[in-house]
C-alpha cells in the first residue's frame, strides 16, 4: 500500500476522540470513516474531523469498501464482538486496550484473525512511544546490566459522587476498576521488561459498586525478577516506574505517557533523554500499524498478540485471587 491508509472509527467516544486527533497528524494516514449506534454521534464526530462517511450502526461501518483498517473504541466489554465483526469482514483492527476482558475472550479474538488472516494489535500505545523505545534500547544494549527489579504505579483520583459512581469506571457491567483501565499499563510494561510471570500475588479493594478501586501485584519470574505494580483509580499516585540492573537502573517518570527518562549508572553523569510527542502520544501506535500493513504483517512484533493474551492471563489470575467476577455482558452489534 504506497496510499494513504484509510481508517475508520468503531465507537466515537472520549478515546476516540485523541486517536483520530492523532491521526490527523500523519501525512500517511486518513480518517474515512466513523461508525456509531447513534447516527448522531457519528455525525458529531465526522463533523469534528472532516470524516465524510458517517454510519448509525457498525456492520455499516464494516462494510465500507473505502476502510482499510478499523480502530475498535468501544467499552472492554464489547471489543471482542467488535473486533470479529470487523475481522470477519476482511478488514484490519486496532483494538483499544485492554484487549478483551478475559483469556477466553482474546483467545476466540486472536484465532479469528489467524483464521481470516486479518491483521490485528492491541493498542497498548505507550510501548510505542519514542521514550519506551529508548529504553528498550537501554535494555537490549546492557546499558543498567541484568535487570532485576521493576517498580509500576498508575493511580488516578476519581471523585465518588454520584454521576461518577454511575460511570463507566465504576460500573461492573462495563468491566470498570483499575486493573483493566490503567493497571493494564503497569503489567505490560513488566511484560516488556521481563515477559511471561512464572508467580502472581495480589489484592485488591473491592469498592462499593463492585470494581477494583485499587490494587497491588507482585509478579515473580522463573530467573528470579519480581515486579512490583501498583494501580487505582481513586488514589492518585506518583505514576513513575524504575527498571533495577546489575549495573544500574532507569527511571521513567509518568510512565504510561512518559516524554523524559534517565539511565542512572553509579560512577556516571545520569543520561537523560527528553523526546516530545508530534501530537498527543496516540500517533505512534497508528504509525506502527501502517508500517505493518504495508509490510503485509498480520501483527506486529512490539506488541504481538501471544503476549497481550498472556497479560490478560495474568489479570484473569490477578482477579480471580480478589474473587472478582464480571456479570454477563450484553451485545453492542
Amino acid at each position: 500500500m504506497s496510499r494513504k491508509i484509510r481508517w475508520g472509527i468503531l465507537g466515537p467516544g472520549g478515546i476516540a476522540h485523541k486517536f483520530a486527533s492523532a491521526l490527523k497528524a500523519i501525512p500517511d494516514a486518513e480518517i474515512v470513516a466513523v461508525g456509531s449506534r447513534d447516527l448522531q454521534r457519528a455525525n458529531i464526530f465526522a463533523d469534528a474531523f472532516d470524516i465524510p462517511h458517517r454510519h448509525g450502526n457498525y456492520v455499516e461501518l464494516t462494510a465500507n469498501s473505502d476502510v482499510d483498517v478499523i480502530y475498535v473504541a468501544t467499552p472492554h466489554p464489547f471489543h471482542k464482538e467488535c473486533a470479529i465483526l470487523c475481522l470477519e469482514a476482511g478488514k484490519a483492527v486496532l483494538c483499544e486496550k485492554p484487549l478483551t476482558v478475559d483469556a477466553d475472550q482474546a483467545e476466540k479474538m486472536i484465532a479469528c484473525a489467524r483464521e481470516h488472516k486479518q491483521f490485528l494489535m492491541e493498542a497498548m500505545w505507550t510501548r510505542f512511544i519514542p521514550v519506551m523505545v529508548k529504553v528498550r534500547e537501554w535494555l537490549a544494549d546492557g546499558a543498567i546490566g541484568e535487570p532485576r527489579m521493576l517498580t509500576a504505579d498508575f493511580g488516578n483520583w476519581v471523585e465518588l459522587s454520584t454521576e461518577n459512581l454511575k460511570g463507566r469506571l465504576f460500573t461492573p457491567e462495563l468491566a470498570g476498576g483499575a486493573l483493566l483501565d490503567i493497571g493494564v499499563y503497569t503489567i505490560s510494561l513488566a511484560s516488556m521488561v521481563f515477559g511471561t510471570p512464572a508467580e502472581i500475588t495480589s489484592l485488591a479493594h473491592i469498592g462499593e459498586t463492585g470494581v477494583d478501586e485499587r490494587a497491588a501485584i507482585l509478579l515473580g519470574y522463573e530467573a528470579g525478577q519480581i515486579a512490583s505494580l501498583s494501580c487505582a483509580i481513586t488514589t492518585r499516585t506518583s505514576q513513575d516506574a524504575r527498571i533495577f540492573g546489575t549495573k544500574g537502573a532507569i527511571h521513567i517518570p509518568n510512565f504510561a505517557r512518559a516524554t523524559s527518562a534517565t539511565l542512572e549508572v553509579p560512577g556516571k553523569e545520569p543520561q537523560q533523554i527528553e523526546i516530545p510527542f508530534i501530537e498527543n502520544g496516540f500517533e505512534y501506535q497508528a504509525i506502527e500499524v501502517i508500517n505493518c500493513l504495508r509490510a503485509s504483517e498480520l501483527e506486529s512484533d512490539v506488541m504481538p498478540l501471544d503476549e497481550s493474551l498472556s497479560i490478560i492471563k495474568t489479570m484473569d489470575v490477578a482477579r480471580a485471587q480478589w474473587g472478582l467476577e464480571y456479570p454477563p455482558f450484553g451485545s453492542v452489534l
